[in-house]
C-alpha cells in the first residue's frame, strides 16, 4: 500500500494546497508542478534510502581517529537529496529556490522519514540555514546559509551540555571576544568559544565540505562571570572548517573536536556527538578558543535559536509520524497475509474450516485502525500546521497574524503528540506481528527503536506540557487558545449539519469546553507549582481534542467524497478516534482540574 493516495488527499481534497497558486510568490506553481516534487522525492526516497534503512541500523558510525565513517549508501543518499534542490526548496528563486509552499515540502520530505529516519535528510541543515536568512548579516547568509541550501555545507544546532541538559539557564560554554578580530572580521563579530556540547546530531562527518554548527554561549561580564539565566545567551557560528568571505575552505581546521559518539537505541544510521570547542585540539592561529561568529545581538541568542526550535519541532513530529505510518503499513500487508484460527461462529469454531487471515479477527482490525487513526491523523495535523506557515508569510496581515498565534499554540501538540501515540502505533504494530515482531526479520520493531528518541529529543514531554499550559493557552491573555477554539468549533457546527457526524461534532464539543475549564481551573490559584504539577495530562488531553477536531474535520471532506474503500477507511478511523481515544481527556482533565498534588507531593525517601 503506497502512502501517495493520502498525501494526495490531504494536500489537495482537504487542504486546497492549489488555492496557494492564487499568491504571488507560487504564481509560477500548479497541480503538475506540485506533483512532480512528490514523484521526485518519493521515487529517491524508494531508491536511495527505503532499501539501506536496515544497513544503517547494523552499521553504525565509527570514529577511526580522525574520521567518523558512515556507509556509503549514506554517502549517496545525501549527495541524492541535496542533489533534487529539497534544502533549499521554500527559498526565493534569486538563490537558487524553488518558492515551492512549505506545505509541499513537509509532504515531500514525509517520504524519507518513512523511507529512513535514521539515515535522515536535511531538517537540520535547512532549519540552521533558515535561521540565518532571518537573523544573520548579509554576509553570514551568502557565506554560510547559501552552501548550506546547495548541500555543500550541512548544519547542527548546538544547545544541550553534559551538565545542563534541557535547563538552557545553566549554558557553561564561552564565547569572548577574539582581540583586534573583534569588529574587524566581515563575517561578524569574532569570538573565541570554549565549551562541551552534547546529544549533537550530524556533529561530525564527511558528507559535505563543512559543517556549521549553531552554538549556545554567554558572553562573560567585566567581572569575568558568565551573567545568569537564559538572557545572558547569545548565539554563534562556529565553522567546523574556517572559511574566507567567498565560503572557500582556507584550509584550516576550527577548534571543534568529536569527544565521543552517542550510541543509541534508534537513529543508529544517524552521528550522535559530544563535541568539545576550544579545548586546544586543533588550534587556531592567533588566540585560544573556537572561533566564532555572532548572529544577532549579544544576549539574544535563544530568541534566535527559537526559529530553528520551533521549525525542528513540527520535523520531530513528522518524523515520528511517518515512522508509525511505515509500521502501520507493514502490520497491515502481514495482517493480509498471515493465516492464524478460525472464524467464531454461532457453534463456536469449527477446526475443519480453512484458518483465517489475522485482519479478519476482530482485535487486529482494532490494533490496525488504531494506528491508522494515530498516523494518519497524525499526517493531517503536520500539514495543517504546515499550511499555517504558508499563511504566516504570505497571507494577509490579519491571517498571518492569526497564523502566527495558532502555531505558538500547536507547535507543543505538532511535536509531542505524534512522538507519544506513533510510538504507541508502532508497539501495536510489533503486536500484530506477534512474537515475529520482535525478532529483526520484521521492520517493526527497529521503527519502534526509531520512534523512541523523539518523545525526548528537541524538548520532551515535560518541557512541551509546562509549554502549552504554562506559556501558550495564556499569552496574549488567551488569544491563540480563543483562535483555535474558534476553528474547532466552525467545524463542530458544519459537522452537525451532517446527521452521521452530529454526535461525534457534540462529544467533541464537550472535550473542547473541558479543556477550556481545566485550563481555568489549573491556573484558579494562580500559583505556578500547582498548575503544572499536571502540565503532561493536560497535554494529553489538548493533544487529543485537537486530533479529534482534524479527525472531523478530514471527516466532512471524506464524507462528500464518492463512495471508495478509501472514504470508508477514513470514516472508520475518524469513528474509531471519537469512540476509543477522544474519552480518555476525562480522565486526564480530572487532575489537571482537580491540582491533584499526589506526584508533586510525594517526598523523595518515599520512591
Amino acid at each position: 500500500m503506497s502512502l501517495r493516495p493520502t498525501v494526495d488527499f490531504l494536500l489537495h481534497d482537504w487542504l486546497d494546497v492549489q488555492s496557494l497558486q492564487q499568491r504571488e510568490r507560487f504564481a509560477d506553481h500548479s497541480r503538475e508542478t506540485f506533483d512532480a516534487v512528490l514523484d521526485t522525492c518519493e521515487r529517491i526516497a524508494r531508491e536511495k534510502y527505503a532499501p539501506f534503512n536496515r544497513l544503517v541500523d547494523t552499521q553504525e558510525p565509527q570514529f577511526d581517529g580522525e574520521r567518523v565513517i558512515l556507509p556509503q549508501a549514506t554517502h549517496d543518499a545525501w549527495q541524492a537529496y541535496a542533489e533534487s534542490g529539497m534544502l533549499s526548496a521554500a527559498q526565493d528563486y534569486d538563490i537558487g529556490g524553488m518558492q515551492l509552499p512549505y506545505t509541499v515540502e513537509a509532504a515531500a520530505n514525509a517520504f524519507f522519514a518513512m523511507a529512513s529516519v535514521s539515515i535522515g535528510a536535511g531538517m537540520l541543515t535547512t532549519g540552521n540555514a533558515n535561521l540565518l536568512m532571518v537573523h544573520g548579516t548579509e554576509a553570514q547568509k551568502r557565506v554560510f546559509a547559501l552552501n548550506e541550501f546547495s548541500g555543500r555545507f550541512s548544519g547542527t544546532m548546538c544547545l544541550s551540555e553534559p551538565q545542563a541538559g534541557s535547563s538552557l539557564s545553566d549554558v557553561a560554554t564561552r564565547a569572548v571576544p577574539d582581540g583586534e578580530n573583534f569588529e574587524a572580521d566581515p563575517l561578524g563579530p569574532r569570538f573565541r568559544l570554549k565549551g562541551n556540547k552534547m546529544w549533537i546530531s550530524a556533529g561530525e562527518h564527511e558528507l559535505t565540505e563543512n559543517i556549521i554548527h549553531l552554538v549556545l554561549a554567554k558572553i562573560p561580564g567585566p567581572d569575568g562571570k558568565l551573567p545568569p539565566g537564559v538572557k545572558g545567551i547569545s548565539l554563534f557560528i562556529v565553522p567546523k572548517k574556517l572559511v574566507d568571505t567567498d565560503g572557500q575552505l582556507t584550509g584550516e581546521r576550527n577548534d571543534v573536536a568529536l569527544a565521543g559518539l552517542n550510541h543509541k537505541c534508534g537513529w543508529r544510521g544517524t552521528t550522535n556527538t559530544l563535541l568539545n570547542f576550544g579545548e586546544g585540539k586543533y588550534p587556531v592561529r592567533g588566540g585560544a578558543g573556537a572561533v566564532g561568529y555572532l548572529v544577532g545581538r549579544p544576549g539574544e541568542g535563544l530568541r534566535c535559536m527559537f526559529h530553528m526550535m520551533n521549525e525542528a519541532r513540527i520535523g520531530v513530529g513528522m518524523a515520528a509520524t511517518m515512522l508509525g505510518m511505515a509500521g502501520y503499513l507493514a502490520s497491515l500487508d502481514y495482517a493480509k497475509n498471515r493465516p492464524q484460527g478460525r472464524p467464531v461462529g454461532p457453534e463456536g469454531k469449527d477446526p475443519s474450516r480453512p484458518q483465517s487471515r489475522i485482519i479478519e479477527h476482530a482485535d487486529v482490525k482494532r490494533m490496525l485502525l488504531a494506528q491508522k487513526s494515530y498516523a494518519e491523523g497524525a499526517l493531517a495535523l503536520e500539514l495543517y500546521c504546515a499550511r499555517l506557515v504558508d499563511e504566516q508569510h504570505t497571507g494577509t496581515p490579519e491571517a498571518a497574524d492569526e497564523a502566527r498565534l495558532l502555531l505558538e499554540v500547536l507547535t507543543p501538540i505538532a511535536k509531542s503528540w505524534p512522538s507519544e501515540w506513533c510510538l504507541e502505533a508502532n508497539s501495536l504494530a510489533i503486536q500484530v506481528h506477534g512474537g515475529y515482531g520482535y525478532t529483526r526479520d520484521f521492520p517493526v520493531e527497529q521503527y519502534w527503536r526509531d520512534n523512541r528518541l523523539n518523545m525526548i529529543h528537541e524538548g520532551t514531554h515535560g518541557i512541551q506540557g509546562m509549554d502549552l499550559l504554562g506559556r501558550k493557552v495564556l499569552m496574549e491573555n488567551g488569544r491563540g487558545l480563543q483562535l483555535l477554539a474558534g476553528r474547532i468549533n466552525a467545524t463542530i457546527q458544519r459537522a452537525i449539519q451532517v446527521p452521521e457526524l452530529a454526535a461525534h461534532a457534540n462529544a467533541l464539543g464537550k472535550a473542547l469546553q473541558d479543556v477550556g475549564a481545566a485550563t481555568k481551573a489549573a491556573w484558579a490559584t494562580g500559583n505556578p507549582a500547582e498548575a503544572l504539577a499536571n502540565a503532561v495530562p493536560y497535554l494529553q488531553a489538548f493533544g487529543h481534542t485537537v486530533l479529534a477536531w482534524i479527525w472531523l474535520d478530514v471527516a466532512l471532506t471524506a464524507h462528500a467524497a464518492p463512495a471508495s474503500p478509501a472514504r470508508t477507511g477514513r470514516l472508520g478511523a475518524m469513528r474509531y478516534f471519537l469512540h476509543y481515544e477522544l474519552p480518555k481527556t476525562g480522565a486526564w482533565l480530572a487532575v489537571v482540574s482537580s491540582r491533584d498534588a499526589t506526584c508533586a507531593e510525594l517526598p523523595e525517601e518515599a520512591f
